[in-house]
Order: structure tokens, then C-alpha cells, then sequence
């Protein structure tokens, strides 16, 4: 890993593992992973950044608004927490996202700090250069993350142990994983990133 590099964590919240309103079979499977993959770059001094749906009640995102999805991650809601089993250091960077009920937000790159800095800005601020992503959903939020990331010429690397999908159609994770790929995003795991650490 580069000095410019950076682990962005996305979305691993209760809602969207096992048990939560939009729960993905083994989603919460790849935490202990996620877990040792925060351990690797805390090691090597590098920031750890952790996306968020943070909806808020009304918004065109859920069904009953228009949108495709079950309501999840509302604001301050105990499915918005962040996984229990997820052991994020205190100085995790926290951006929220989705808070426009106009917009879907799937990109962590759509996110916001606390501050109001948007997550690009702090990232081109801090001299990051290489996002490395994990996290929920492969189809969706890791897939439209690794996309804009590269739009916005970030190196992107997916750490393709630790992500798992929805697949509301069979084989959309695997459709995601082919495109960002195609689009330019490398692929690691854990022991591959371990052995150039």
C-alpha cells in the first residue's frame, strides 16, 4: 500500500446485513475480514474512512416514495448504526450520504463529513490518491463507489474478499465485479495485500 492510500469502508450498517430491513445473505460474513483489513492499514499509519446510508424519513430512495427500495438506515435509527461486530478505531472518518430525498447516493464518493466536506474534497485535501474499498453492497454502493471513484482519477483497488451484493437479479454482483474491473479498478485480498504490505 502507498503512503497515499486510504481504506474506505462502505455502508456496513445494521440495515443491510443479516437481520436488518434490506439484510444481504452473509453480509455481515466479511466483518471479521473488513476487521483485519482496518488492523493492516491502521499499521501502516494510513486513514480509515467509513461511508453511510443516512436517509431521511421521506425520500424517493424507498418504496413508498417512488423508489425500489424497503426503508433502511433512517437517520439515528438503530439499523443506521454501524455493524456491532465492526471494530472501527476512534479515529475513523465517519461520511454520510443520502440524505437528499431527491437523490439516491449509492457512491460513497456522494458522501459528506459532519463538517459538510464532501468526501473527494477531504480526500484530494489529504493527499489520497488511492482509494482501497470493501464493504456493502457489491452491486450497488461498492459498485457506484470504485465507478466515480475512477471518473474522478482516484486509483481504485476492491478488496473482493470483503464485499458481498444483493443480486436482486442472479449474477448482478458478478456484472458489477466485471464492470468495475473493465472500468479500470484492481482487484486484492487480504493475504495478497499482506504479502506487498
Amino acid at each position: 500500500m502507498e503512503k497515499d492510500s486510504a481504506l474506505l469502508i462502505v455502508d456496513v450498517q445494521n440495515d443491510f446485513c443479516p437481520g436488518g430491513t434490506l439484510g444481504i445473505a452473509g453480509g455481515d460474513d466479511i466483518i471479521p475480514l473488513i476487521n483485519q483489513y482496518i488492523e493492516l492499514f491502521q499499521q501502516q499509519r494510513l486513514p480509515i474512512i467509513a461511508s453511510r446510508d443516512w436517509h431521511p424519513q421521506v425520500t424517493k430512495h424507498f418504496k413508498e416514495f417512488g423508489g425500489v427500495w424497503p426503508v433502511h438506515c433512517i437517520q439515528g435509527s438503530t439499523g443506521a448504526m454501524f455493524h456491532a461486530g465492526l471494530h472501527l478505531p476512534p479515529d475513523t472518518l465517519v461520511f454520510s450520504k443520502g440524505m437528499d430525498p431527491e437523490k439516491d447516493d449509492y457512491s460513497a464518493l456522494h458522501a459528506w463529513s459532519k463538517a459538510g466536506t464532501p468526501l473527494p474534497t477531504f480526500l484530494t485535501s489529504e493527499g489520497i490518491k488511492h482509494i482501497y474499498i470493501c464493504g456493502l453492497a457489491t452491486d450497488y454502493c461498492v459498485r457506484q463507489t470504485a465507478l466515480e471513484g475512477l471518473r474522478q482519477q482516484f486509483a481504485v483497488t476492491v478488496l473482493v474478499d470483503a464485499v458481498r451484493g444483493v443480486d436482486l437479479e442472479p449474477g448482478d454482483s458478478e456484472h458489477a465485479l466485471a464492470e468495475m474491473l473493465a472500468a479500470g479498478s484492481r482487484f486484492t485480498t487480504l493475504d495478497e495485500l499482506r504479502r506487498t504490505a
